[in-house]
């Protein structure tokens, strides 16, 4: 299940949604256009590297926000990206511009400390949006379960368009997650770009806390009109 969009109107313009957005696809852009030893480079630099942060957190700890801004390739950043642009506004439009900015950076750093646990050895960089992605997805979740998402799905060769409650796609999304973690432990210490790994603790964490700090942000109050 792929959503397109949510049927859930929002009072203000996202226009931090829409700077994530577009932050996320300049630094791409830059990574694509850098030869295969820069990019290491760069990502050694600027991504999560468990082993590095295990052993000198105080000179790496800015890697747990600058790497929400770097992706292993094209489908990672648009499925990402698609995903932000679908839940985003909605939490923004409910926490307000600059809390919301501040929840999801946060829930993006406590998702890589989270992936950063499984492998504290590991000498494999660690990056993408998913895990503060993942934490507005929670903060969808227990704010609008039943808001109808039109979603695309695959059965075989068969594509089609459904609309359903947004409690059945982020809980779908969660319990993949949550199974595919327990399974593959391993795999999931060593993730890697190269390979196509998924940071799938990342996103459980960041899910997770999402749903915890969203209420202390204001998620069900209203602070404007």
């Amino acid at each position: 299940m792929f959503p397109l969009y949510d049927e859930n109107p929002t009072r203000i313009t996202p226009y931090f949604t829409y700077g994530l957005i577009g932050m996320n696809v300049l630094v791409f852009l830059h990574e694509v256009s850098l030869s295969n030893a820069q990019l290491n480079l760069f990502l050694r630099e600027y991504a999560v590297v468990p082993r590095e942060l295990t052993y000198n957190f105080s000179g790496e700890w800015i890697t747990l926000i600058t790497s929400q801004f770097l992706h292993g390739g094209w489908w990672h950043l648009i499925s990402n990206m698609v995903f932000l642009w679908v839940f985003g506004n909605n939490i923004e439009d409910r926490l307000g511009h600059f809390k919301y900015l501040v929840f999801y950076l946060a829930c993006g750093a406590l998702a890589a400390l989270c992936q950063w646990v499984i492998g504290i050895e590991s000498p494999i960089p660690s990056l993408g949006a998913s895990g503060a992605i993942s934490g507005v997805l929670g903060a969808y979740l227990i704010r609008f379960p039943h808001a109808r998402i039109t979603t695309l799905i695959f059965l075989g060769f068969f594509v089609t368009t459904i609309s359903v409650p947004a409690l059945v796609v982020i809980g779908i999304f969660f319990v993949q997650n949550v199974i595919s973690g327990l399974a593959s432990l391993q795999a999931a210490a060593n993730m890697s770009v190269q390979t196509g790994g998924v940071a799938y603790w990342a996103h459980i964490g960041g899910f997770v806390f999402g749903i915890i700090l969203a209420p202390l942000f204001g998620l069900f109050k209203r602070d404007y009109e």
